[in-house]
């Protein structure tokens, strides 16, 4: 598999779990991202292929295939997925589950959990964006925003205004 390489210089915006729903307050929130990253668990539903169209009016959209995606337009979205921004080495998966260890990446994209996390470990950042659309038990909604740059790599968990 090719990894696509680029550069940008606005934030990236991440977000997962939408389950076919996705809210203005998002939209709000990722506008000015350089590109955005659906880290799977778009919806279930036909209509649902809308959220990566819509989500295409703000910036390019790389998306990758979570469990929950099993309408046919979901069968084209990659399980994971490598791209490289501003040097950074990402790998994008639905499931941390699912992540081999030894894949070569200086960052870990994943959902599936609602559970937002961004942290440091062994050299390596964690993000979950957590969910973005159907409240799950008591978690809150959210998305992320990475920042690459050639100083760091920076991640940011955002709360909806809801």
């Amino acid at each position: 598999m090719n990894t696509e390489r680029f550069e940008c210089d606005a934030p990236v915006g991440v977000i997962a779990d939408t389950h076919g729903t996705l809210r203005d307050e998002a939209l709000t929130m990722l506008e000015g991202c350089g590109v955005i990253l659906h880290l799977g668990d778009v919806g279930s539903r036909d209509q649902d292929a809308a959220i990566l169209e819509r989500l295409a009016e703000l910036a390019p959209v790389h998306t990758v295939r979570g469990n929950v995606d099993t309408a046919p337009w979901a069968e084209r979205l990659p399980w994971y997925l490598d791209l490289v921004v501003n040097g950074w080495r990402l790998h994008l998966v639905h499931d941390i589950a699912d992540f081999a260890p030894d894949t070569p990446c200086d960052a870990v994209l994943h959902g599936h959990s609602h559970k937002a996390r961004n942290e440091w470990r062994d050299g390596r950042l964690l993000f979950n964006p957590g969910g973005a659309g159907r409240r799950r038990f008591s978690l809150p909604l959210t998305l992320g925003k990475l920042w690459a740059d050639e100083a760091a790599l920076r991640g940011a968990i955002l709360r909806l205004p809801l």
